[in-house]
C-alpha cells in the first residue's frame, strides 16, 4: 500500500495517477481518506490526554484530601474518564477501519513509462524475438498429442480431481523437470538463492502480499484453518521479512522460489479443452527480489532479461509487452509480460510476468531497511523465470514433428538425455 504520510503530502499525485488509471471511484476516495486521517490525529491526542489525565486527577484528589478540601468533583471527573476513554476508542478504532479500507485499496503509484488505456488491447508491444517456425502439417492440439503419447490423462484426473488437473507421465514429465533444473540453473549461475517456500499462508502476510481482492476468487482456502494454498511463491517469498528491518549491507537480496500454485481461476476461453496451458495447479520457478529503491528500476530490467534469456535459449519465439494502466492492477508500479508463440492458434500467449512493486509491498508488509539513522522501506520486484505448464505446451507446439513426435531443446538434452520424445519402438 502507499505510505500514509505520502499521500498526506502528495495527494495531487495519488489523484493523477488514478485519473490515468480512470479509476473514478477510489479517485473519491482520496479526500474523504485524508479528511479520516485529520479526524483520527486530533482524536488520538485527546484520547491520549484523557489517558494522561486520570495520573494527574488521582494526584489532584490526594491533595486536596490532605488539605481537607472538597474531593467530590475530582472524584465524579474521574468516574466519567473511564465512558470517556471507551468512547473515544470505540470512534479510533472506526476511523481506523475506514483509513485501512482505503489505504489497502489505493493502487500502487504508476511509473511514468507505463502507457494509458483502457484493457489489455492497449498494451504496448517493445519488442519482438526469435524467427516463427514453419509447418507443412496440421499441429495437434498439445493436450491430444500428450495422451496420444502416453504421456497425459486428463479424463481420469478429472474423475479424481475435478475438471483443471492433469497427470504428467513418463518423458513429458521429465521434461518438466530438466525445465525446472534448467531454469534453476540459469538463476543460481546469477547469484540467485534458491528457496522452496511454504505452499500455504496465514491471511495476514497474504493480505499484505496483495490484494485479495485480485486473487482471492482464484484461491484455496484450507476448511476450518487460516490458511490459502499460494498462488505463486512470489507471495511467501515476499512475506520471508514481514515485520523486520534489514540492513541496508545486505541488499540486494535476490531469490529464486521453487514452488507448485494453485489457482481456482480456470480460463474457459482456452482453444484447447485438454491441456496443461491454464489450469489449477502448475509448477513454478519464480525470480524475487529485495533492494533498495534507488536501484528497482535497474533490477526490473534484469529480470527481463534473466527470463527472456531462458526464453532465448528455449528457442521459443516471443514478445514483450508493456502493460498498461487499464491492465496493471494494483500492486504493481510497471509491468512487462512475456508472451510466446503458439503456432497453432497463430498467437502470442503470456508465459512470463515481470513486475515493479517499488515499497507497496513493503509497507504493507512492514520491511525496511537501516539507511544511517533512518529507516526507509525496500522495493519488491518479481518475475517469472518459468512456468512449466505454459513452457511444455510451448515447446510441444514450436517442437512437433509431422510423426507425431516432439523435439527437445538443445539447452534441456544435457538434464533430459534425449533429442526426441514420443518415438515408437
Amino acid at each position: 500500500m502507499l505510505d500514509i504520510k505520502f499521500i498526506r503530502e502528495n495527494p495531487d499525485i495519488v489523484k493523477k495517477d488514478l485519473h490515468k488509471r480512470n479509476d473514478k471511484e477510489k479517485l473519491e476516495w482520496v479526500d474523504d481518506l485524508l479528511k479520516n486521517d485529520v479526524e483520527y490525529r486530533a482524536l488520538l491526542q485527546e484520547n491520549q490526554r484523557l489517558r494522561q489525565s486520570r495520573n494527574t486527577i488521582t494526584e489532584e484528589i490526594n491533595k486536596l484530601r490532605k488539605q481537607g478540601l472538597d474531593i467530590k468533583p475530582k472524584v465524579q471527573e474521574a468516574k466519567e474518564l473511564p465512558d470517556k476513554i471507551n468512547k473515544s476508542d470505540e470512534i479510533l478504532q472506526e476511523l481506523k477501519n475506514k483509513i485501512d479500507y482505503y489505504l489497502m485499496r489505493i493502487p500502487n503509484i504508476l511509473h511514468e513509462s507505463v502507457p494509458v488505456g483502457k484493457d489489455a488491447n492497449d498494451n504496448v508491444v517493445v519488442k519482438e524475438w526469435g524467427t516463427k517456425p514453419k509447418f507443412n502439417f496440421e499441429l495437434k492440439p498439445h493436450g491430444e498429442l500428450l495422451q496420444d503419447l502416453g504421456m497425459a490423462n486428463f479424463e481420469k484426473a478429472s474423475e479424481v480431481s475435478g475438471h483443471g488437473f492433469y497427470y504428467l507421465m513418463g518423458d513429458i514429465a521429465r521434461l518438466e523437470l530438466a525445465l525446472v533444473q534448467f531454469a534453476v540453473d540459469a538463476l543460481s549461475g546469477k547469484e540467485y538463492i534458491l528457496v522452496e517456500p511454504p505452499l500455504m499462508l496465514r491471511r495476514e502476510p497474504y493480505e499484505g502480499v496483495t490484494d485479495l481482492k485480485d486473487f482471492e476468487t482464484m484461491m484455496y482456502k484450507v476448511d476450518g484453518e487460516d490458511l490459502l494454498l499460494i498462488a505463486t511463491s512470489e507471495h511467501p517469498i515476499a512475506a520471508l521479512f514481514m515485520n523486520e528491518t534489514l540492513d541496508g549491507k545486505q541488499l540486494p537480496i535476490k531469490m529464486a522460489g521453487y514452488s507448485p500454485c494453485f489457482r481456482k481461476e480456470l480460463g474457459s476461453h482456452s482453444i484447447d479443452t485438454r491441456g496443461i496451458f491454464r489450469v489449477h495447479h502448475f509448477n513454478k520457478v519464480e525470480q524475487f527480489i529485495f533492494c533498495k529503491p534507488e536501484d528497482s528500476w535497474k533490477f526490473h530490467e534484469e529480470l527481463l532479461k534473466n527470463a527472456e534469456e531462458i526464453f532465448q535459449k528455449l528457442k521459443i519465439p516471443y514478445r514483450v509487452v508493456n502493460i498498461c494502466t487499464g491492465d496493471i492492477g494494483t500492486v504493481a508500479a510497471k509491468k512487462y509480460d512475456i508472451e510466446a508463440w503458439f503456432p497453432r492458434e497463430n498467437l502470442y500467449r503470456e508465459v512470463v510476468s515481470c513486475s515493479n512493486c517499488t515499497a507497496y509491498q513493503a509497507t504493507r508488509l512492514n520491511i525496511k531497511y537501516r539507511k544511517g539513522e533512518e529507516k526507509e522501506y525496500v522495493h519488491t520486484l518479481n518475475s517469472t523465470a518459468v512456468a512449466t505448464s505454459r513452457a511444455l505446451r510451448a515447446i510441444i507446439e514450436n517442437y512437433q514433428q509431422k510423426d507425431g513426435t516432439i523435439k527437445v531443446p538443445t539447452v534441456l538434452q544435457k538434464y533430459f538425455g534425449k533429442k526426441v520424445i514420443g518415438k515408437k519402438r
